[in-house]
């Protein structure tokens, strides 16, 4: 009898002990949704990395029907200072353009409360603590190669403000795997030193009052002093580098006015997409003012400038 008592003790343990895992596990699943800023879909994944003793995290997204045969591109969307991850996916619409075109979607969260990337010159608390973001997303390409049939010569960066000021320093740092990024309202305020070319395609406002066109300081540096390169200098970098033609072919449309550098390295190029009016927002979104469909541009770009 007593021998039957302690076995019910001890199963009773186990199973409350079962109980607390299973409810941990769903506490730590719910606050890590959280900490994205929104809740995983069908095939996505959350994931964390330690950097330099510091846990970052970030969430892919694999497209709808993928049989993890055939080796896809990656696709790094940065949020903007103080955004999520969840906030990118939504203002870019890049996983609804993932399914459609088959390819990873990813999507990484800076450091701090208000999450900030360090793209060397802004911004907040990723650049006052010295945060090492190119060591993170070394790494965290290295991984995803590690766990999905990458095609390493698709692999590009896109983001906005803050975002995109990072997708230049990945441009800047990591040339060696990254065949063209495209920078969505941002500045590239560091020295830049690519061991490659590297194909870009910018989109930026000309009534941007926080990362003005023209380049110059704002009230609004999030910890930053900073002074912005103008758009069009970050550009003529770009076109001496990768060793394109001076002369763009121009065309308008609307609001929308498209400078193309031809010439350049082989299977590189540059172009310029100058938003008469645009505000420091993602062109297309009901709130920006136009029906610029940049998602569909930016992945049509990249899809055209593989690394070579």
């Amino acid at each position: 009898m007593a021998r039957r008592r302690v076995c019910k003790s001890v199963r009773g343990v186990f199973a409350a002990f079962a109980i607390v895992a299973f409810t941990l596990a769903l506490v730590v699943a719910g606050a890590f949704r959280s900490l994205m800023g929104g809740t995983m879909g069908p095939g996505d994944k959350a994931a964390t990395l330690v950097i330099g003793g510091r846990t970052q995290s970030y969430f892919v997204h694999v497209p709808r029907g993928y049989d993890g045969k055939a080796p896809l591109a990656l696709v790094f969307v940065l949020h903007g200072a103080t955004q999520s991850p969840a906030s990118a996916e939504r203002m870019s619409g890049m996983s609804a353009k993932a399914d459609e075109a088959k390819f990873l979607a990813v999507y990484p969260r800076g450091t701090g409360d208000l999450p900030t990337w360090n793209a060397g010159a802004c911004c907040g608390y990723a650049m006052r603590n010295h945060v090492d973001d190119v060591a993170f997303l070394r790494a965290l390409i290295e991984r995803l190669e590690s766990e999905y049939v990458v095609d390493r010569k698709r692999i590009y960066f896109t983001g906005i403000s803050n975002g995109a000021m990072m997708s230049y320093r990945a441009a800047c740092d990591v040339a060696g795997q990254v065949a063209a990024i495209a920078p969505v309202e941002g500045a590239q305020d560091i020295p830049c030193h690519p061991s490659s070319p590297v194909s870009l395609i910018v989109f930026h406002g000309t009534a941007d009052h926080l990362v003005p066109y023209d380049g110059g300081s704002t009230p609004f540096q999030l910890g930053s002093q900073r002074s912005d390169t103008p758009v069009r200098d970050t550009v003529a970098f770009w076109v001496k580098r990768d060793g394109c033609g001076a002369q763009p072919d121009r065309e308008s449309s609307g609001v929308l006015r498209s400078e193309m550098y031809g010439g350049c390295a082989p299977g590189t190029a540059v172009t310029l997409e100058t938003i008469e009016g645009g505000h420091h927002m993602w062109p297309g979104l009901r709130i920006s003012g136009n029906s610029i469909p940049a998602t569909d541009m930016i992945w049509n770009f990249f899809a055209a400038h593989p690394k070579m």
